[in-house]
């Protein structure tokens, strides 16, 4: 088990082989993100740098 302490934003991706999905939500709770996402490794990294730059420590599940 490892410390989520420092965790900001908890990120869950649904990996398909066309696309893929993926939610994001606060510590609160709160669902900062829920979109599909391309299968682009480019373009998911794009949108693992906002959530970081706008919310914080991103944990990928």
């Amino acid at each position: 088990m490892i410390d989520t302490g420092d965790v900001d934003v908890f990120l869950g991706l649904d990996v398909g082989k066309g696309e893929h999905h993926g939610t994001a939500v606060t510590r609160a709770g709160k669902r900062v993100f829920d979109k599909r996402l391309p299968n682009s490794e480019p373009k998911m990294r794009a949108v693992l740098d906002k959530l970081t730059a706008k919310h914080g420590t991103v944990l990928v599940v």
